[in-house]
């Protein structure tokens, strides 16, 4: 079971270094306008943002899991 989480936190650890959040002209105005490091500082913030909200559920759901199973023993 552990091996299982710890090789599901490596597989979402490692998304948004090959994901893309913005779309085709954000990301060509934010080049244009400031260069790739913006572009690229802008795509890391919109990642942050899309990725809290599924930790904070995802340690809700696990907190109530384990919470669930030490009442049944």
């Amino acid at each position: 079971m552990a091996r299982r989480i710890l090789i599901l936190v490596g597989i979402i650890l490692l998304l948004p270094a090959i994901a893309d959040a913005q779309c085709a002209m954000c990301k060509a105005v934010a080049e244009s306008s400031s260069g790739d490091k913006a572009a690229t500082g802008l795509n890391n913030g919109i990642l942050y943002l899309m990725f809290m909200p599924y930790v904070l559920m995802a340690s809700v759901a696990i907190a109530w899991y384990f919470h669930k199973k030490s009442g049944k023993a």
